[in-house]
């Protein structure tokens, strides 16, 4: 089934179809009903759930329950009404929690974690759990591609990626320690957001890498994006102006740049040369020979952070972990000493210090989502090598669609934006969204 168009196209005459801002609006003109869009969402999944598989956990009668009590009560907050899929490393109170994992069969958080909280303070509805790869690692589970179910939909925030593409969900909550939110948004077609390090709540979220961990989240546009984000750090939500002036754009060819298939790298300089034409200021700047060495940085410091972290699985259930996970990040981070993680984490806050440098005079960098477009197989996710750097630098990072390729599988571009100055890199999203928008 390749290209399936009920994939690609919004369920006619469904509510499901709509963006969160467009489904607030009709909620506040009286037209829609929070129990429409979560029955409509949820016959979607109901449609689809054989060639999608991106949930681990649903609760239709507690779904629909939660959303008949929103449409009984005042606002509580930006995403009154909404349904929202939560990656199933991330507890929900009263929602088996499984990891993609035998380890952990009939575990039922009794709390939230602390961004599941805050969703549901908003007025958030908790649609269900989305599948994820093993414990968030490289052993993929049955989440399939929207857009071609023999293709990967990436990870390891598999199920996110896939239920927002689909339209089973408008708003998904993943995580990235490597590429697991942006490699699976950029495969799917939609827009995926990894934020500052630091700048979301991980209290609840299954611990892999503390260095390196970070929620992120699964969405169909940048505006709905923007909303979930304001939800998440708990501010006042401020709509990002576009930008009065015209961006200053690099476009970043790194180290592995060759590594992508030709077609993704002809795409991404096409949209570089597309906002030049448009008036922003294009530069090329290189990125030092100090960078060669980022990705051993960078699985140093996760494979010894994730065979601490793992020590329960790892001594008492060693038998159900996959061999992708044992007698690979695990075994590594055994054999990496303390010096050399240390060293590890010394040459990361040196690159950190070299990135704030080269984007002084620069508002966004531009570059590859991912290597090529979603592979076909099912058992691999896809390489995170255009991903993992920029987590490692603790930069914000958008993901945007950014056309078809020779496949007809979703094409994306990546913008990185300074660190801590995530409003302006939505800023600067909404704009290049705008440019890049069917062309």
């Amino acid at each position: 089934m390749k290209n399936n168009p009920a994939s690609s196209i919004p369920p006619a005459q469904s509510a499901a179809g709509m963006s969160v801002t467009e489904a607030l609006a009709a909620m506040s003109r009286g037209s829609l009903t929070s129990e429409t869009l979560v029955a409509a969402c949820l016959e979607r999944v109901e449609q689809r759930d054989s060639d999608v598989r991106a949930w681990a956990y649903l609760d239709r009668e507690q779904a629909l329950a939660q959303a008949r009590q929103a449409d009984r009560s005042a606002s509580k907050g930006l995403l009154h009404g909404i349904p929202v899929g939560v990656k199933d490393i991330i507890d929900v109170r009263g929602m088996r929690t499984a990891f993609n994992s035998p380890v952990y069969p009939h575990y039922f958080p009794s709390m939230d974690a602390g961004s599941v909280a805050m969703i549901r303070n908003a007025g958030g509805i908790l649609l269900g759990k989305t599948v994820t790869t093993e414990f968030a690692n490289r052993e993929p589970g049955p989440t399939m591609n929207p857009h071609d179910r023999r293709r990967t939909p990436g990870g390891s925030s598999s199920g996110s990626a896939a239920a927002v593409a689909d339209y089973q969900v408008p708003l998904a909550l993943g995580t990235q320690t490597s590429g697991s939110v942006i490699r699976p948004a950029g495969y799917c077609g939609i827009v995926g957001y990894k934020p500052t390090f630091g700048e979301f709540t991980r209290v609840g979220v299954k611990q892999q890498s503390g260095s390196l961990d970070t929620l992120g989240l699964c969405a169909r546009n940048v505006r709905d994006a923007e909303l979930l984000r304001t939800v998440l750090i708990g501010t006042d939500y401020r709509p990002a102006p576009l930008p009065e002036r015209p961006l200053r754009i690099a476009f970043c060819r790194p180290p592995e740049w060759e590594q992508a298939d030709p077609a993704v790298r002809r795409r991404a300089e096409e949209c570089a040369a597309l906002l030049a034409k448009q008036g922003h200021h294009l530069s090329e700047p290189a990125l030092p020979a100090d960078f060669n060495g980022w990705l051993r940085i960078h699985s140093t410091i996760a494979n010894f952070e994730s065979a601490r972290n793992l020590a329960f699985e790892k001594t008492v259930h060693r038998h159900q972990l996959s061999a992708k996970l044992y007698q690979g990040r695990i075994r590594d981070g055994e054999n990496i000493t303390l010096e050399q993680y240390i060293a590890a984490q010394r040459e990361a806050e040196t690159l950190r210090t070299f990135i704030h440098q080269y984007m002084e005079n620069i508002d966004v960098i531009l570059t590859l989502s991912t290597a090529n477009e979603a592979p076909i197989g099912l058992d691999d996710t896809g390489t995170a090598v255009f991903n993992s750097l920029w987590t490692l630098l603790y930069t914000p990072c958008i993901t945007l669609p950014a056309g078809f390729g020779p496949s007809g599988m979703p094409f994306a571009i990546q913008l990185v934006g300074r660190r801590f100055e995530d409003e302006a890199l939505f800023a600067a999203a909404l704009l290049v969204e705008e440019h890049i928008a069917d062309r």
